[in-house]
């Protein structure tokens, strides 16, 4: 998606306000007892009176409005009834369509009381993708994403989950180019004005940087158990900051 006109403009900034509202109306609902079953279904309430569906079940059908995943599990988790618990660390992704347009952002709510552990874990997560979002500049090489988000999390002592990555989104889910968290040398064609892309380090507190997809062929999680966190936010490459359209 390269957004060269006021419609694509408004259709981009209005599926990233759908995004912030749902992202901003679940994490203030997460509490113990809650389900991420529940938490889905009030998706779909925002949804609703915004005129937006869930993209991930329009382009694969996936059996939900958005994505929550839970401890170990990194992404694509499907909604459980299992009631959220004390300590848990809860990733929510939220990818709606509305009227055509598509924007992708997520977030990692820990409830309380949290870990240490948890609490770097979370911290480095958000440093990851304020430090990318710093460098997605125009003329700039893609790698310096990854490059960005990498030495980040590498700084603060986690693992960076690199079978996983970014990818451009607009009028579908994942389109051209796709983004790596980690530094890739021969991806050094320049960011262009107008290009939109969802920036989303994920990363975790265990060692192994590999993951598996669990039996319910959706949820990817952690190899060993370590608990993953995931953030992202949609944004464009401007003449000037990269306007984050999911904020």
């Amino acid at each position: 998606m390269t957004v060269n006109n006021e419609r694509d403009l408004e259709g981009m900034k209005r599926a990233g306000r759908v995004v912030a509202q749902t992202l901003a109306t679940l994490r203030a609902a997460i509490e113990p007892g809650m389900t991420p079953l529940e938490l889905d279904e009030l998706a779909g309430q925002v949804f609703e009176a915004h005129g937006a569906v869930s993209a991930p079940h329009l382009e694969y059908a996936a059996p939900v409005n958005v994505f929550i995943s839970v401890n170990e599990d990194i992404v694509h988790g499907l909604p459980t009834t299992r009631p959220l618990a004390a300590g848990d660390v809860v990733k929510i992704d939220v990818t709606p369509n509305v009227h055509g347009y598509i924007a992708d952002a997520a977030i990692t709510v820990a409830v309380p009381p949290v870990s240490p552990t948890a609490s770097r874990l979370l911290a480095c997560g958000e440093a990851a993708l304020a430090e990318a979002i710093k460098v997605a500049r125009l003329g700039r090489p893609l790698n310096g994403i990854g490059r960005a988000i990498e030495s980040e999390v590498r700084k603060r002592g986690f693992t960076l989950l690199r079978e996983l990555q970014g990818h451009g989104v607009g009028r579908a889910i994942h389109e051209a180019p796709n983004v790596p968290n980690f530094f890739q040398p021969n991806l050094k064609k320049p960011l262009h004005e107008g290009l939109v892309l969802a920036i989303e380090p994920m990363i975790s507190s265990g060692r192994a940087w590999r993951t598996r997809t669990r039996r319910d062929g959706w949820t990817i999680c952690t190899t060993d158990g370590g608990l993953a966190a995931h953030f992202e936010h949609t944004v464009m490459i401007t003449r000037g900051a990269p306007l984050i359209l999911t904020a």
